[in-house]
């Protein structure tokens, strides 16, 4: 029999993971003020069969930290012996932002804004230079994990650009609740690795510090389903039990007045355009203030914090082509999901 031509080793940051195994590499960022220094840690699944290479991203923003646990969880699905490909898992990108519980760089600098970066330039673009050359460049997919800022939530979304018919594909097979249509945004992440054909799902969910058990399983499951759908040799955990709400326009409901904000709907909920979202007040109720949907769609996105000024975002909204049956299949996909109690990670070794 002629012989296996055994897969090459994968080279990150110069050093060699070969093939059918797993390395933690800590590619050298920084160091602090007292002489510490500061690296960015990334989980390298180098798969013993041939096929494509993904990375799964979390804490761009250092204080979305669900993606944290996403990317736990995945890795106790993924074996290396029967991985087809490769797959780069960073779980904490933003160290710094991770570390004080803050979404920003030190520098106070939006990470997904400075993007692809530069080697002799800020702290936050030197970072970015970092993921693009080493990460991004080297990868055909990814999956960037994200949550709401601080006192807001989202209801788990993929968010995807028009123009990339791959991601559109991938976005169907992860089987979000929502699937949200956006334009690329400048400096980011996302747009970056669209210059590089490297197809990205952005993953929205949940709020800052904070974990929901509803939006990890959609993110764990939604990345296997993906992974699957590429050969990547990993098993795809139940079918979601109906088809993604889609949208290509969305807008955020702002408050007409400053004071205290009843909502009475939640992420997930349907509206109708005019309908009431819930009442702002004084401190003492004697004037309110009714806040009614712009719009018939989904509730994508909502504050948690009662406490309101004119002109904060209260609710985000997706407007829906068919929303006669957008409640159902959100409440559908959510009962499936947390239904679905994955195959037991000593399965996979």
């Amino acid at each position: 029999m002629p012989k296996t031509t055994p897969r090459p080793p994968f080279i990150l940051c110069g050093h060699e993971v070969p093939a059918g195994t797993v390395a933690t590499i800590d590619a050298p960022i920084s160091r602090l003020s007292t002489s510490t220094e500061v690296s960015l840690p990334i989980r390298v699944i180098h798969g013993a069969k041939p096929g494509p290479t993904m990375f799964v991203s979390a804490a761009i923003h250092g204080d979305e930290i669900l993606g944290v646990e996403v990317i736990r969880r995945l890795l106790t699905h993924v074996s290396a012996k029967r991985l087809c490909g490769t797959l780069l898992c960073i779980p904490i990108v933003n160290v710094f932002g991770f570390v004080a519980h803050q979404r920003y760089l030190p520098d106070r600098r939006d990470l997904n804004r400075c993007f692809p970066g530069s080697a002799k330039g800020s702290l936050a673009a030197q970072l970015a230079n970092v993921f693009t050359t080493e990460i991004i460049e080297q990868c055909d997919f990814g999956v960037d994990l994200h949550t709401a800022a601080l006192h807001r939530t989202n209801l788990p979304q993929i968010r995807i650009s028009a123009d990339r018919p791959r991601a559109a594909e991938l976005a169907k097979v992860f089987a979000p609740p929502a699937i949200i249509t956006s334009s690329l945004r400048e400096g980011s992440l996302r747009q970056t690795a669209a210059e590089h054909d490297c197809d990205v799902l952005l993953f929205e969910a949940g709020e800052a510090l904070r974990f929901d058990e509803l939006a990890i399983r959609i993110g764990v499951q939604g990345i296997l389903r993906v992974m699957n759908h590429l050969g990547m040799g990993v098993r795809k955990p139940a079918k979601s039990a109906a088809a993604s709400v889609r949208s290509v326009r969305t807008s955020w409901v702002r408050a007409s007045e400053g004071g205290i904000f009843r909502a009475i709907k939640a992420a997930g909920q349907f509206v109708e355009d005019g309908e009431l979202l819930g009442t702002i007040s004084d401190p003492f109720g004697e004037e309110n203030h009714d806040i009614t949907a712009t719009l018939s769609g989904v509730i994508i996105g909502r504050t948690n914090l009662p406490v309101v000024n004119q002109g904060d975002a209260l609710m985000h909204i997706a407007e829906v082509v068919a929303p006669d049956t957008a409640d159902d299949r959100l409440n559908d996909i959510a009962e499936a999901v947390l239904a679905d109690t994955m195959f037991d990670e000593d399965e996979i070794i």
